[in-house]
């Protein structure tokens, strides 16, 4: 079965940078869309970036253009998300997800597009 790994979540002081990685096993991770949601309590999972795998074609929610970065390790069939200049409001579990190719090229924020998701881990941001 499909599995996804998330670490790298704290709680940093606004201003801080943290990165977050999502290791994918048991996936076919070269050809697929990797995307990073989060969600506060009482809202709905938002899409923050994406990566298609086969290529590197970057995708990102308009709230963290400029500040968070996503990229790949292939050989480790890992993602990242850099997250730098964090807000008090960018505090949110975040969430890795795993889909086909459609997922980032028709749009890369639609939750049902994502077969797989990780567990989460949380990120605090204070001010």
């Amino acid at each position: 079965q499909v599995e996804l790994v998330e670490s790298g979540g704290g709680s940093v002081q606004a201003g801080g940078s943290l990165r977050l990685s999502c290791a994918a096993s048991r996936y076919t991770y070269s050809s697929s869309c990797m995307g990073w949601f989060r969600q506060a309590p009482g809202e709905e999972r938002e899409g923050v970036a994406a990566i298609y795998t086969n290529g590197g074609t970057t995708y990102y929610g308009d709230s963290v253009k400029g500040r968070f970065t996503i990229s790949q390790d292939n050989a480790k069939n890992t993602v990242y998300l850099q997250m730098s200049s964090l807000k008090p409001e960018d505090t949110d579990m975040y969430y890795c997800a795993a889909g086909r190719p459609t997922a980032c090229m028709y749009d890369f924020r639609r939750l049902t597009e994502y077969a797989y998701w990780g567990q989460g881990t949380h990120v605090t941001v204070s001010s």
